[in-house]
């Protein structure tokens, strides 16, 4: 997809990749392919591993284990001529042009794109968190965490919460880790001892965050019913204790409905989302929330130098809803944005201008633990060109083979094969917009 940039008589050009993660982990492969290798690439993460974040749910019930979905980087770096650290960063210093790492060594930049990912801002919630009294799939290391818990659970049975708290976004893990927990305990044979709550702050099951994608509504009310989970919408929750969650439900003008009162033996709720404390109140790199501010070109404004990708950018909200829910940016609208972003850097180091957009178009696998749902949101944000949900056995399958997959991408260091670009081609699924 990519050629090399013609860089005679050209500035040879030292490019920072910030994050490890899907987005940044594709960044790198992309830019790799397209700049001639004169130009300097690094990579900063904060471990030295690769997580496959999305497989997160099956480790929360066993289904996997934590080193099967990780891929150690150091080393493979080396091998395809990237520079690499998995000490993270402390400081974003845009003005200087450097970030200040947390070993406090310095790393000089001339462009630097930031695909960090969220910070997980538990401390919203008074209790939540795998420090407070709730788990997580956010990260690998807390699904191991939550799979501890799991079996605790398991060992005594008792009610399970899952959720969002206000100001989460990309809610399908939610959903997935839910149905999965029910698949797993029927599996058990312990279902009937567990009863289930969902707890949202969406305005509906299905939401999304996306306002729903075609018919996701009554495929999310539907699974629920089917498997006797039932669910709040428009829940704000205040404060967890040990084994006892509280949360506000309100109406659809965002006044005080109900209080409500739960008790669980396990527990997991998606927190909100903020941007990471390196970028934290940089004036004109990040909105209130700290999220990346970017143009159409995934690039700064202010600081023309500095691009972003992934949950780590500013979108907002794609509607107003009466409890605060974040845009997901998650998926395939990561790896658009990633697409656009290696275009751009490729014309301004071969003296032209940032003028590539990328599609934000949707794509997603929800898998349940024995069926699932698709949907594709084509772009992402409404008026949508597509609107389309689908459920059925063949998604458990497909995000297994998914997986696989994209871990082979990551070991082979490839980004787009021919294979892939074809099957997405034939559904109407291009990273790139249209010029014009």
């Amino acid at each position: 997809m990519f050629g090399y940039v013609c860089t005679k008589g050209k500035k040879m050009a030292k490019i920072v990749v910030m994050g490890a993660g899907i987005g940044g982990i594709s960044q790198i492969y992309e830019l790799r392919k397209a700049l001639s290798k004169e130009h300097e690439l690094v990579l900063v993460g904060d471990s030295n591993h690769f997580e496959f974040t999305p497989s997160n749910p099956w480790v929360a019930v066993g289904w996997r284990r934590g080193e099967q979905i990780k891929v150690d980087l150091p080393e493979l770096m080396k091998k395809y001529g990237i520079g690499f650290s998995g000490v993270g960063v402390k400081r974003v210093n845009p003005a200087d042009n450097h970030l200040e790492l947390n070993d406090d060594s310095v790393v000089d930049y001339d462009y630097l794109v930031i695909a960090t990912g969220p910070k997980l801002a538990f401390e919203e919630v008074e209790g939540l968190g795998p420090d407070g009294h709730t788990q997580s799939i956010c990260k690998t290391g807390h699904a191991e965490t939550a799979n501890i818990d799991f079996e605790k659970l398991v060992a005594d049975p008792g009610p399970v919460i899952v959720g969002a708290a206000p100001f989460a976004s990309c809610f399908g893990p939610a959903y997935e880790y839910a149905f999965i927990l029910d698949t797993e305990l029927k599996r058990r044979k312990i279902r009937d001892k567990v009863p289930m709550y969902f707890v949202t702050p969406e305005p509906y099951v299905g939401h999304l965050g996306l306002d729903g994608v075609g018919d996701t509504k009554s495929l999310l009310e539907s699974e629920m019913r089917d498997r006797h989970i039932q669910w709040t919408t428009n829940a704000k929750i205040t404060s967890v204790d040990d084994g006892k969650m509280h949360f506000t439900e309100v109406d659809d003008d965002g006044n005080e409905k109900k209080q409500h009162e739960l008790a669980f033996k396990h527990s997991m709720i998606l927190p909100a989302f903020k941007g990471v404390e390196a970028i934290a109140g940089i004036e004109g790199l990040c909105n209130p929330r700290d999220f990346i501010v970017i143009d159409e070109f995934q690039r700064n404004p202010t600081y023309q130098n500095i691009f972003a990708v992934g949950v780590c950018v500013a979108i907002p909200p794609v509607n107003a809803t009466p409890v605060a829910t974040g845009a997901p940016k998650t998926g395939y609208m990561i790896e658009s944005m990633v697409t656009a972003t290696t275009h751009n850097l490729a014309n301004l180091l071969n003296g032209g201008v940032a003028d590539f957009k990328g599609s934000w178009n949707a794509v997603c696998l929800a898998d349940f633990g024995d069926t699932g749902v698709a949907f594709v949101a084509l772009p992402q944000i409404p008026p949508r060109n597509t609107n389309w949900a689908s459920k059925g056995k063949w998604v458990h399958v497909a995000k297994i083979a998914y997986e696989k997959y994209f871990l082979h991408k990551v070991r082979a260091a490839k980004t787009e094969p021919y294979y892939e670009k074809t099957i997405m081609k034939m559904i109407g699924v291009e990273r790139l917009k249209e010029s014009g």
